[in-house]
């Protein structure tokens, strides 16, 4: 019935904003609660990430709201991530009604906040704990709401948010709109529906249906310590353009992100542990594209499960982080021979069928770099950036043809491709002699470090003798270093972790694995 965004009878500064924001027409989500919820009704909503329940709650708010000087609006949400997300986009909706949305949560400085809300805002979105902060400091009046939403309702209830809500409610009129949205209904959840919202609407999509329909599903199996080469051959091929990638784990999230960036990637790691300070500079980066993987941004071609969700949910939820806006996605997921229970489990769950992929062969990597660097090139010559060495070029011109001499420079470019392609990522033999282990070091040439410089600090670091250290390899941004067996532990507790030409430097076996993973969907 609804088929595009005028049937919802909308305003022209609204549907021109959707228009500009690439809204052709409306999901599921919103086709079933945007009527309802201009009516003033109060809605629940069983809905997931990227199902479109952002614009769902955010259109009628908007249409219905005016510029003021107190909010008129709050919405309130589990994460930092997902109320300053909410915020953007309805601020892209409400810009030519000249309708401003703040959000305001933990980890920002609350004096920042204060000032915003004194100069006048029409909506909040905000976490429970930061919002109470304000009503306690008596810096929000909430006393002209008319409408509330409660987003991720579930992820509220798990973070431990209930009776903060709770608390938050009292302080709203009892004479306004409700609308709730949640991925599931525990028993929880209904019983705050009951308590505060009024004969509620009840609408509900096949999130799972809908995700995986626009979505290209695959999987690769890779063994454990096979599979950065995986991630790196699938980023070269693919060529993708923002790109999410999700494991379990804290310390899994800094190992992929610090391995990505060794081998010359853009990466960026978010999760709990960093400052609020590192995760605003990250998502910012990542927005602009100065890094290529981040966290619940708009525009995400491909999402990858680097460690195979450990529940159905977890899937759905992490995927829909791309497709967004009617757009296509990909969702990539790593799965190791021991994981195909879990796949067929999340295959029912989801009911869709994943398939399986081959990994790009070499020569297609090879291929795929060759390319790159043919528009590269063609970039340079462009933008008259090689005129610097047009000199060299003519002395050479004297004495070889300029097709050697072109061949030559690729020649340089690619061997030194290949070696980084098979050392890198730890394919090459783990021993170079029988009785020698081979050991990473995060140092090389642009560090200014020589062969000898590292002989030096293992021979002294670790008190072994220089002969007894085997051959070094070094890199532009990396080393290998052979030592006999019987002492390569003693090496790497000794160095690892030390300090070399005013960089401190982490050692470790050439093909050493740890089977840990990047933190659920806050960790990327």
């Amino acid at each position: 019935m609804y088929k595009r965004f005028y049937n919802f009878d909308l305003s022209d500064e609204v549907l021109n904003a959707l228009s500009e924001m690439g809204f052709e027409k409306p999901t599921p989500i919103q086709e079933s609660a945007v009527p309802p919820a201009m009516e003033g009704l109060d809605i629940i909503g069983q809905a997931q990430t990227g199902t479109g329940k952002t614009a769902a709650f955010g259109i009628p708010i908007i249409e219905k709201g005016k510029r003021g000087k107190v909010p008129y609006a709050i919405i309130l949400a589990p994460t930092r991530e997902l109320a300053v997300q909410v915020a953007q986009e309805l601020n892209k909706i409400g810009k030519n009604k000249g309708i401003l949305s703040v959000p305001i949560y933990g980890g920002q400085s609350i004096d920042r906040q204060i000032r915003s809300l004194k100069k006048g805002v029409d909506v909040v979105v905000g976490t429970p704990g930061r919002v109470l902060d304000h009503i306690r400091r008596k810096t929000l009046n909430l006393k002209n709401i008319q409408t509330l939403v409660l987003d991720e309702a579930d992820e509220m209830l798990n973070m431990g948010f209930i009776d903060d809500i709770e608390t938050i409610l009292k302080e709203i009129p009892a004479e306004r709109q409700t609308m709730l949205f949640s991925a599931t209904m525990p028993k929880e959840i209904i019983r705050i529906a009951a308590k505060y919202m009024n004969n509620p609407k009840k609408v509900a999509v096949d999130a799972k249906n809908m995700i995986v329909l626009k979505i290209k599903q695959v999987f690769y199996e890779v063994r454990e310590e096979y599979k950065i080469k995986a991630l790196t051959r699938l980023l070269d091929v693919e060529d993708p353009s923002l790109t999410l990638v999700f494991c379990h784990t804290k310390r899994e999230v800094d190992e992929v992100a610090g391995k990505l960036q060794q081998m010359g990637y853009y990466a960026g790691a978010i999760h709990g542990d960093f400052t609020q300070s590192h995760r605003d500079e990250m998502m910012d980066k990542f927005k602009k594209g100065d890094i290529e993987r981040g966290l619940d941004i708009t525009d995400v071609s491909h999402v990858v499960n680097y460690s195979i969700p450990q529940n159905p949910d977890s899937y759905i939820h992490r995927i829909g982080r791309t497709g967004r806006a009617g757009k296509s996605g990909i969702a990539i997921t790593f799965v190791t021979p021991r994981e195909y229970r879990q796949l067929r489990l999340i295959e029912r769950s989801a009911k869709t069928r994943i398939e399986k992929a081959k990994l790009p062969t070499r020569d297609e990597v090879r291929r795929a770099r060759e390319q790159e660097i043919l528009d590269e090139i063609d970039d340079i010559i462009k933008d008259e950036n090689h005129s610097g060495y047009l000199a060299m070029v003519d002395e050479l011109s004297s004495r070889y043809s300029q097709r050697d001499i072109a061949a030559s420079a690729l020649s340089l470019i690619f061997s030194d491709m290949e070696s980084d392609e098979e050392d890198e990522v730890g394919l090459s033999d783990l021993t170079s002699a029988k009785n020698y282990v081979r050991l990473f070091m995060t140092v090389g040439k642009r560090d200014r470090v020589k062969v000898a410089d590292i002989v030096k600090s293992i021979a002294s670091g670790a008190n072994i003798p220089g002969k007894k250290i085997g051959n070094i390899a070094l890199f532009d941004k990396f080393s290998f270093v052979e030592i006999p067996h019987d002492l390569a532990d003693k090496v790497i507790s000794s160095v690892d972790n030390s300090v070399l030409n005013g960089r401190k430097i982490r050692v470790q076996p050439a093909r050493a694995k740890k089977s840990v993973a990047l933190d659920s969907v806050r960790a990327v």
